[in-house]
């Protein structure tokens, strides 16, 4: 389909921004279910929306353009072109990279929640499950922009790239065969949509979790759930994006690496905020014991 939804004269409308904002909307309607279960005010939620959209646009957009994808817009060619930075109007909101939105986001949260004097570790908890949700509904504007698609593949439901919009063009082509003939004839890796579906099946599963052993969470770690279940997805997708950010480690993007760094971290958190968690019950002595215990004193005394 035409990556452009709506076009007046030179402005434009892309699906992969309107994606954007529709899944943060309904990311935070999901925060706002998750405030009133746990008792928090959910007029909170659409508070942070807007500025963590504003600060994970910004992220998100610093990261790309700080980035060095192969085959791909990066810093190799923004300090060359420094005006394409903010160059929204001509393509929508290509060019995103999810880490930064996240470290955004965040940030936005540290700000919103000490100005407003609530828990952060408690509003990270409420917003992540909303926010898992919301990554999948956006990673389908990547599958209509036809780009962050995989290698070629056999597979039934390999995506089949249309010529007649505009498209991400694969790395190369076999040897002989020309990149027309191979696009027509070719399918690839979605992965998009593996990242969508794993993003749809973290977001059930936060859901549960919360709920199912409440008791036994401390806030914040639905959070670091979150920074071990997507972080993982990412590091095994990563695998078909053959036009990632390296990072100077042979067989490793750049993703990879800050996933497994986000990983390790929230795992290691979350087994030393809960070593000595919930602290053990002092055993109450029993009334018939304690009478008897105040007598002999009476009697010391005597």
């Amino acid at each position: 389909m035409n990556p452009v939804a709506i076009s007046i004269g030179p402005f434009q409308v892309h699906w992969y921004g309107l994606l954007i904002v529709l899944g943060a909307v309904a990311g935070t309607f999901i925060a706002t279910i998750e405030a009133k279960r746990r008792g928090e005010n959910p007029d909170h939620a659409w508070n942070l929306l807007t500025l963590s959209l504003i600060f994970g646009i910004i992220g998100a957009r610093l990261y790309h353009v700080f980035s060095n994808p192969v085959g791909g817009l990066g810093w190799s060619y923004y300090r060359e072109h420094p005006l394409d930075i903010i160059n929204f109007w001509s393509g929508g909101f290509r060019g995103l990279g999810i880490y930064g939105a996240l470290i955004g986001g965040i940030l936005a949260f540290v700000i919103y929640c000490r100005y407003q004097k609530l828990s952060l570790w408690r509003w990270l908890d409420i917003a992540v499950p909303g926010v898992l949700l919301a990554q999948a509904i956006g990673r389908l504007g990547n599958r209509i922009n036809q780009e962050l698609y995989g290698p070629a593949t056999t597979l039934p439901w390999g995506f089949k790239i249309n010529a007649k919009y505009p498209f991400q063009p694969p790395l190369d082509a076999p040897a002989g065969m020309a990149i027309e003939d191979y696009i027509a004839n070719t399918r690839f890796h979605p992965t998009f949509y593996y990242e969508a579906l794993w993003n749809l099946i973290g977001f059930g599963l936060l859901m549960w979790i919360g709920r199912r052993f409440q008791s036994r969470l401390r806030d914040g770690d639905i959070f670091l759930l979150y920074l071990i279940w997507y972080p993982l997805g990412r590091i095994i997708i990563e695998m078909f994006r053959p036009d990632a950010w390296l990072a100077g480690i042979p067989g490793l993007a750049t993703a990879q690496l800050i996933g497994l760094a986000c990983l390790v971290v929230a795992l290691v958190t979350l087994f030393l905020r809960h070593r000595n968690w919930p602290p053990q019950p002092q055993v109450q002595p029993e009334p018939a014991a304690v009478a008897v215990e105040s007598a002999e004193t009476q009697e010391e005394i005597a």
